[in-house]
């Protein structure tokens, strides 16, 4: 079978797709789609890979996901990120179609940040699966809303109605951004946001990969094509050296991911007044780029500021990973069984945070200053009482080969 992947070059979207397709090459013909300046990475992980945008839509693409501020709810970044957001998606949308009149795929699997390509795909008569490393965004009928804080799951008849009272407005505020951008949606083949039923178009109504596991999320009655299949889990092959691991020592990572650079010097002092305070462990400080960094951290003797670190091959060798709440970093610490705490920036992280928490795998840090006291939380043996139990659910996960066999099944 002639598949076809599409994700955007960001890390947390980009690499579980790769682990997709890993799985998948084993018996079918894969080809990766994303941007010019992720194809070393598709061709290191032993992929064929395809290029869909130019280098400056691409550069456009990383200034939407990598604003100088954070975006939360703020209605002028919004709108900004928005309208250039779905310029890109309109020419992903024209080269896409340009690429699959000439040589269609049999099947289609779309990051759901890319929903004009699975939108297009159904257009053409071609089978479309989403992709989705955060199952928790989705909007269903009951349940925590996303977005929304990371609201957890309801104890009271009141927390139910403020989640109704929530998903309403989810449900209020997609219309309306949806009428609001109506042209540029009926050019992306968007009539409506929902379907007659009520779930999303923007994800495939045949299968929904959801990339996590169950026993993370709460309760809720989810969309009739979802389908666990646990954490796509991979790292392409970097140039970068181990970390400085002290035998004996204990060992702390700090990261907020490849993206929200504007954090990152807050996040740099916060771990060094930490690691004033325990010099008796090492401070890994990741900037989660790829290239070298040239700025300095206060000079310490146990505080390491790296470029990057690869959460495949080193994360299982920390106590304890102090990061975002993105996908990819709280599925590789919850593989290695590595206590998170989780500082959320923003979109789906906060949801993740109050997961990781309730689920008793993490500490949720809702301001820095606090980040002395929880991590002297975080050092009590009864801290984590959740962690092994999610550890073993993500390790079960990870020996079926879900997709394959999801495949299989439409032959």
């Amino acid at each position: 079978m002639k598949i076809e992947l599409l994700a955007p070059p960001y890390s947390g979207h980009l690499h579980p797709v790769l682990a997709i397709a890993r799985q998948l090459q084993q018996q079918h013909e894969v080809t990766v789609l994303s941007t010019p300046g992720v194809q070393a990475a598709i061709s290191a992980s032993g992929l064929n890979g395809g290029v869909l945008l130019s280098a400056d839509q691409e550069a456009a693409l990383w200034q939407i996901a990598n604003p100088p501020k954070p975006v939360k709810a703020n209605p002028l970044r919004l709108h900004a990120q928005l309208t250039q957001a779905l310029r890109l998606m309109e020419q992903m949308r024209q080269a896409l179609q340009q690429r699959w009149q000439h040589a269609r795929p049999d099947l289609a699997i779309v990051d759901f940040t890319l929903p004009p390509a699975g939108l297009l795909a159904a257009e053409l008569g071609i089978r479309w699966w989403t992709s989705l490393p955060s199952p928790c965004v989705l909007d269903c009928v009951d349940g925590p809303p996303p977005y929304l804080g990371g609201q957890g799951p309801a104890r009271t008849g009141w927390q139910a109605l403020q989640h109704a009272g929530g998903r309403q407005l989810t449900r209020l505020f997609k219309r309306g951004v949806h009428a609001w951008q109506r042209s540029a949606m009926q050019r992306l083949g968007v009539p409506s946001i929902y379907r007659a039923d009520g779930s999303e178009r923007v994800y495939s109504d045949e299968c929904i990969l959801a990339l996590g596991v169950p026993e993370l999320e709460f309760p809720r009655t989810w969309p009739r094509a979802l389908q666990f299949i646990g954490p796509m889990l991979h790292t392409p092959h970097s140039v970068h050296a181990a970390p400085p691991f002290v035998d004996g020592a204990q060992h702390l990572l700090v990261t907020a991911g490849t993206h929200q650079d504007w954090i990152k010097p807050r996040l740099a002092e916060a771990a060094a007044a930490l690691a004033v305070m325990h010099p008796q462990w090492e401070i890994h400080v990741s900037d989660g780029h790829q290239h070298e960094t040239s700025d300095a951290l206060q000079p310490l003797p146990n505080l390491h500021r790296l470029p990057f670190v690869d959460y495949a091959r080193h994360l299982h060798r920390y106590d304890r990973v102090l990061h975002h709440g993105g996908a990819g970093v709280m599925y590789h610490a919850l593989r290695a069984g590595v206590p998170s705490l989780v500082h959320p920036l923003d979109y789906d992280q906060f949801d993740h945070a109050a997961r990781l928490q309730e689920a008793g795998a993490g500490l949720w840090l809702r301001d820095l200053d606090q980040l002395p006291a929880l991590f002297a939380r975080a050092l009590q043996s009864d801290a984590f009482p959740g962690l092994a139990a999610l550890q073993a659910s993500v390790q079960r996960h990870l020996a079926v080969e879900a997709v394959l066999d999801r495949v299989a099944s439409l032959r």
